[in-house]
């Protein structure tokens, strides 16, 4: 079995400004810089077979290439009880189009819909009884967080193992993009 999800990574210089964002926040769990990428969309368990035909499935995909730039900052669930803060992403029409035809692919291979509207965010902590004073004062602080556009020429199809330390990722197919 393969437990699989569609990401887009990040320059390294945009992972190490994100990373910036690390301050000492009591039960928050960062995300190391190396982790740092944006989900497209999570698949899940998958066995050899599925995952050789999503990977041909999404093979298929024809986009262009584009730019995004990283801006805000939040938390989910964003009124109580905060589990997650993240870094918004700059929506571009183009990122939605690659997001929704990467979403028809894998439902033509069976996997169900996406339950959830797509909310393009890049996760950089998880949070265990975290106040919410606290965490108020974190996204206040760093409102303004933005980073320079950078271009998106890829997309990866990636595995994730989950071990004790935490999640290992490993790229299982690489997608470019192409005009």
């Amino acid at each position: 079995m393969h437990r699989l999800f569609v990401a887009i990574d990040l320059p390294e210089d945009i992972k190490l400004a994100i990373g910036s964002l690390r301050c000492p926040l009591p039960g928050a769990k960062w995300v190391a810089e190396a982790q740092i990428h944006l989900t497209l969309r999570f698949i899940g368990d998958v066995d050899d077979e599925l995952s050789k035909m999503i990977v041909a499935s999404l093979s298929g995909i024809a986009a262009a290439p584009f730019s995004l730039a990283i801006q805000g900052v939040g938390c989910f669930p964003p009124k109580r009880d905060p589990k997650v803060l993240w870094v918004g992403v700059d929506v571009r029409s183009a990122l939605l189009d690659l997001q929704s035809a990467i979403e028809k692919a894998l439902v033509r291979n069976g996997l169900e819909p996406e339950g959830r509207p797509f909310s393009p965010h890049i996760t950089v902590a998880r949070l265990k009884e975290t106040s919410e004073a606290r965490v108020a004062s974190f996204l206040q602080q760093y409102a303004g967080f933005a980073t320079c556009s950078f271009p998106v020429t890829q997309f990866i199809l990636y595995s994730s193992t989950l071990t004790p330390q935490g999640a290992i990722y490993r790229q299982e197919a690489l997608f470019p993009l192409r005009r």
